[in-house]
């Protein structure tokens, strides 16, 4: 990349973009594309917040706790190795033909096998069959998360004017995590409503149904949002993507897949150790009740979503870096005030969990550096190359090393989401952190700078 490509300056910015605010158009778009994002994410979390009953429900029942336990979230982790090959297809296709078609295409291939999960015969029905089914519901799920993540990112950037740029994103990050809150309450509900015993015979299965319709619902949603303006102006000038698109990003943007991926891997530390993993983590090491855990869990959430809009807000006004800078500093601090405070009372466990879910909302910074980290023509390749390589690596077996990890080191959800913040940091002080590719038809030598 040149260095005219990067030229900073906020006039450069400003005059390749329009000044407009946020319009009623503007408004549908997020949220349709936020309650989408939520709908479908909520499908492909859901299974972690009941990974304990799918552990004695799927697997023999004279099998190690452990060794049930290590199964159940390799099964998880499946969900994620399969997101590079779902996100670099259907970014291939969003690209050459199109954001708004790939971006209905993934939600009803995220729907289908959550209705089938929740229809599953269990071990004790079909024996081994059972957990092979739904490790294919899952690589299924995967293939398809990883074309929406990156593709609502770049669907709502292409969208928004460039003032709101920050907030845009942010307000969709938002939505998305908007799903794990979701789930957190749904299984909240579940395990209040029912028994133990009820919710191993029939009560899991209500979360997966309702997020088969749920999905469904999404689907007839997003027929009502409009192509990109990029992508239309792209098409106009004959200039969308005429080779594939990856060879492109492989041949002239890997420092930006690099950028990208590195702080893909700090998100994927956030959301799947903080968020995903912890409740269970409060379950298993510190015999927090599962009820309590999920409540506290619940609390996080909803502060991680408020934060994502804060963050999105916040570079608009400071920019990028110095969110970033804030926002990883941040959580390094409150990560280990949660964990080395563990257990606790109730209430501090409530106030530290939603405490460092605030700060979880710096995830909102990935998206916002990333999406311009490449330009129009090879964005949703890009971005989806490099996010779901790097997801499916470290988010994927996060939840592996962590379970052999904890066998020496009770701590080592800290040191793992401690060390990752210190990443962020790092990563906030590179230039792509700052500046990048301007969203819509300007100059291939201007910027937008954050």
């Amino acid at each position: 990349m040149t260095a005219q490509a990067y030229a900073s300056g906020a006039s450069a910015s400003s005059a390749a973009a329009p000044t407009r605010t946020l319009g009623a158009r503007d408004y549908k778009t997020l949220a349709l594309s936020a309650l989408g994002g939520t709908l479908e994410f909520y499908d492909f979390v859901i299974y972690v917040f009941f990974a304990t009953v799918l552990g004695a429900l799927f697997f023999p029942a004279d099998m190690p706790d452990w060794l049930r336990q290590l199964q159940t979230f390799g099964i998880f982790a499946a969900g994620y190795l399969a997101r590079p090959l779902g996100g670099i297809v259907i970014a291939h296709f969003g690209d050459k033909f199109g954001r708004k078609r790939m971006f209905s295409l993934s939600i009803f291939l995220m729907a289908a096998p959550t209705l089938v999960i929740g229809l599953l015969p269990t071990y004790a029905s079909i024996g081994v069959a059972a957990p092979l089914l739904l490790l294919a519901m899952r690589v299924l799920q995967g293939a398809a998360i990883g074309g929406e993540m990156p593709g609502a990112w770049v669907f709502v950037a292409e969208h928004v004017p460039a003032r709101r740029y920050g907030f845009g994103v942010g307000t969709l990050t938002s939505g998305i995590t908007g799903g794990i809150l979701l789930g957190s309450l749904v299984a909240v509900a579940i395990n209040r409503h029912y028994s133990t015993a009820e919710v191993a015979e029939f009560a899991w299965r209500i979360p997966f149904i309702l997020g088969g319709v749920f999905g469904l619902v999404s689907v007839y949603l997003r027929r009502f949002l409009h192509e990109t303006p990029v992508f239309r102006e792209l098409a106009d000038r004959r200039n969308v993507a005429r080779e594939l698109p990856l060879k492109t990003v492989l041949r002239e943007h890997r420092g930006a897949s690099v950028f990208v991926a590195l702080l893909t891997w700090v998100l994927s530390a956030a959301i799947v150790v903080v968020v995903l993993y912890t409740p269970t983590y409060l379950q298993k090491v510190h015999h927090v009740p599962a009820t309590l855990a999920l409540e506290a869990n619940a609390v996080a959430t909803l502060m991680l979503t408020l934060g994502c809009i804060l963050v999105g807000w916040a570079t608009d006004r400071i920019g990028t870096r110095a969110v970033m800078l804030i926002g990883w500093g941040g959580l390094f601090v409150t990560t280990y005030l949660f964990y080395t405070s563990l257990p606790g009372a109730p209430a501090s466990l409530v106030w530290h969990y939603g405490l460092v879910g605030f700060f979880v909302g710096t995830i909102a910074t990935v998206p916002i550096a990333g999406v311009r980290a490449f330009p129009a023509a090879v964005r949703f390749t890009g971005l989806s190359f490099a996010y779901n390589m790097s997801y499916a690596i470290f988010g994927g077996l996060t939840p592996v090393i962590l379970t052999l990890w904890l066998e020496k080191d009770p701590m080592a959800p800290a040191h793992y989401v401690g060390l990752l913040a210190v990443l962020g940091f790092v990563l906030g002080l590179l230039p792509l952190a700052a500046r990048g590719h301007a969203m819509r038809g300007a100059p291939a030598g201007s910027t937008m700078a954050q």
